[in-house]
């Protein structure tokens, strides 16, 4: 078992690794400049995905409507993940429509949708990456494997090849999420006065 272990481990730290390529930086530093920009001009992020994406995307956004490293003001960030919206439209729509609608109902020009999915072949996201192309957002997509349908449909994309299991590309996307956020603190709140102040305000 021991053996078993320290090769999942080293597929873990592989996993990791890819976001030291050079793809993988520009696309954090360019997500991370399109995330600040559009809360400075006072717009938010949707994001959506499913099963253990949908946890990252909750996670993504209480990151930023909580408490990252540091206390500052809360960051307006959705995850698509209310139960009665889910459950009315994938009963009366089709599951296929429950996160294009979500956008429809949301989402602004100012605003970003971000979507993750470790095949890139979910219908219901490949709908609400549409919807908000309509609607004049901008898109950022966590990708896996061969990045699927949703390759090349993002504004920014992110995609973790090599793995044949969702479980290392969650990792991989899990940390890629922390590092963005740590480098949207760093742009919006850089200073150790703007964090004092924000401290203060709590």
């Amino acid at each position: 078992m021991r053996e078993k272990i320290q090769a999942s481990v080293k597929e873990a730290i592989r996993a990791a690794e890819k976001l030291s390529e050079l793809e993988s930086i520009a696309f954090l530093e360019n997500s991370a400049i399109m995330i600040a920009d559009c809360f400075e001009s006072g717009g938010k992020i949707i994001i959506a995905g499913n099963g253990g994406s949908l946890c990252d995307a909750m996670h993504f956004a209480e990151e930023l409507t909580g408490v990252f490293r540091n206390k500052r003001k809360a960051l307006p960030a959705i995850a698509l993940s209310e139960p009665g919206h889910l459950t009315c439209v994938g009963n009366d729509l089709g599951f296929d429509s429950v996160f294009s609608r979500g956008v429809e109902a949301y989402g602004k020009k100012e605003d970003i949708f971000i979507g993750l999915t470790t095949s890139g072949k979910s219908k219901n996201l490949l709908n609400a990456f549409k919807t908000a192309k309509e609607l004049g957002l901008r898109t950022i997509a966590f990708l896996g494997k061969s990045g699927g349908p949703l390759k090349g449909e993002a504004d920014l994309e992110l995609i973790i090849d090599g793995f044949s299991f969702s479980d290392r590309i969650q990792e991989a996307h899990m940390a890629a999420i922390h590092i963005l956020i740590e480098m949207v603190e760093e742009i919006l709140f850089s200073s150790k006065e703007e964090l004092m102040l924000c401290s203060s305000r709590s």
